[in-house]
């Protein structure tokens, strides 16, 4: 665990390390947790993080009703599987695409991470935006700041205590079982969420059940769980210890300037007395949402959340200090000055991040707006028609484009290939839409020179132009083979 306590050095210019934890800031040497009462942030990076806040909230609230082309804009319906990204559909066929996408998403955090560490912790992520921009401020508003709040809960149950934790628990349950709602529009649309709410739970049983169970599990992660979601259950925290480096940008505590620490003493002259400005004031200690001090080093539990910045800038005001006494910084320009440079193991990165995107955007312009496939039943075999050869094929069309189509089939494959349709010799496909059905094709008796052939099938729209194509086989007579 990369935590350190340092020890005053008479010269004060040697910081020596005693001690080193290892287990997490939130639990003591039994194994009890330590419950975080973090002190209400304020500050200009307070500031920013909630204009962040708000914004990302409000995505997530208007993103389900958002259609293009009559299309959600996403869906990710895996029961179904329906998959809508930026209003385009996907299918299981595409599966090599998302997988594509989600790979250069890694890429792109791990790119991110070795640059500017856990920054994406403590400014974009789902578990930080609803418990810092949502469940903490409804818990200041109710409960007050960290002091009443360590005193509300040492005191006894009476009315006072009573009332204020009925409400923030009714209210901590109003807004998950919201969420909860906003989640299942992600999975099966408004349309389908309205109906089952309107329907009640007598009809759909099963649905209530699961939203009741994900409930209860939003209600535990930000009114129990917290902070231990990132320190115990998210890997991410684990990542970045393999990622960052004395280049990677993270918020840390400018240790050369601050120590030693001592008190506060109006008009001494602190750097005669060997004094850094570090005045050991625990500002950034109690305002921390897990529990740590950022003096002692990079630590596991640092989501990056600049609630430290904030509260020693504040400090340093007041006493007239220089601020940036905890900043955005790399080790190196903590430890020698060295400004930030991007180095050669963040360019290998990018690069790989920029062949990812390049080929996913190859793979997607080139994904076709139609999808076909022509299989023979099974255990079929051919028959004869007169002096033809016919053969019943099983077709599935998948219509990728956003708008409705008349599609035809054509034999490319060999000549000479009649296709009579199961019902009418047109096909209309909606958009979006898997349409089945099946075609005979048939080819004279002397042509039919093999047992089994190859046969290519095209389809085409109305205007003429080709869609796709696809190849399979056609199967004649035994006694036909050369």
């Amino acid at each position: 665990m990369a935590d350190t306590n340092y020890r005053n050095n008479p010269t004060g210019s040697v910081i020596e390390a005693t001690t080193f934890r290892d287990s997490v800031g939130t639990m003591d040497n039994t194994g009890k947790r330590k419950w975080v009462y973090p002190k209400k942030p304020s500050g200009k990076y307070t500031d920013y993080r909630s204009y962040v806040s708000v914004f990302l909230l409000a995505i997530f609230f208007i993103t389900p009703f958002i259609k293009i082309n009559g299309n959600p804009f996403l869906l990710i319906n895996i029961i179904d599987r329906r998959f809508y990204i930026a209003g385009q559909p996907f299918y299981p066929q595409d599966f090599f695409i998302l997988t594509m996408g989600a790979i250069a998403s890694i890429v792109f955090i791990i790119v991110f991470t070795v640059a500017f560490g856990r920054i994406f912790c403590g400014w974009i992520c789902p578990q930080t935006i609803f418990l810092e921009g949502v469940f903490r401020k409804i818990e200041y508003w109710i409960e007050g700041d960290r002091n009443k709040q360590i005193k509300l809960d040492k005191q006894e149950w009476d009315a006072e205590k009573i009332r204020k934790r009925l409400l923030k628990w009714s209210i901590y349950i109003a807004i998950s079982l919201l969420v909860t709602h906003f989640m299942f529009m992600y999975v099966v649309g408004y349309q389908e969420v309205f109906k089952i709410m309107k329907a009640g739970p007598i009809t759909y049983p099963t649905n209530f059940i699961v939203m009741i169970l994900f409930t209860a599990t939003f209600y535990l992660v930000f009114a129990w769980f917290r902070e231990q979601a990132c320190t115990l259950v998210c890997p991410y925290g684990r990542l970045q210890g393999v990622l960052i480096d004395k280049q990677t940008i993270n918020v840390y505590y400018d240790f050369k300037r601050g120590e030693n620490r001592s008190k506060w003493r109006k008009n001494e002259d602190r750097k005669a007395l060997g004094k850094g400005d570090c005045i050991d004031c625990q500002q950034c200690v109690v305002v921390c949402p897990t529990g740590i001090d950022i003096r002692n080093g990079q630590q596991l539990e640092c989501v990056n959340c600049t609630a430290c910045i904030d509260a020693c800038n504040e400090v340093m005001e007041k006493v007239g200090l220089p601020k940036g006494l905890i900043r955005y910084a790399t080790e190196a320009e903590i430890e020698k000055g060295e400004k930030f440079k991007f180095t050669v193991r963040m360019k290998a990165y990018a690069a790989v991040l920029i062949a990812l995107q390049v080929f996913l955007g190859f793979l997607l312009y080139n994904r076709g707006s139609m999808e076909a496939k022509f299989i023979k039943p099974e255990g079929s075999t051919f028959f004869y028609t007169g002096n033809r050869i016919s053969n019943i094929y099983n077709y599935t069309l998948i219509n990728k484009s956003n708008e409705s189509m008349e599609v035809t089939f054509k034999i490319e494959e060999p000549n000479n290939g009649n296709i009579t349709y199961s019902s009418g010799s047109k096909i209309v496909l909606e958009k979006n839409k898997i349409s089945k059905g099946s075609v005979n094709i048939s080819f004279p008796k002397s042509q039919v020179k093999l047992q089994k052939q190859n046969l290519i099938i095209g389809v085409y729209n109305k205007k003429g132009e080709k869609l796709t194509t696809f190849k399979t086989y056609f199967e004649g007579p035994f006694s036909m083979q050369f």
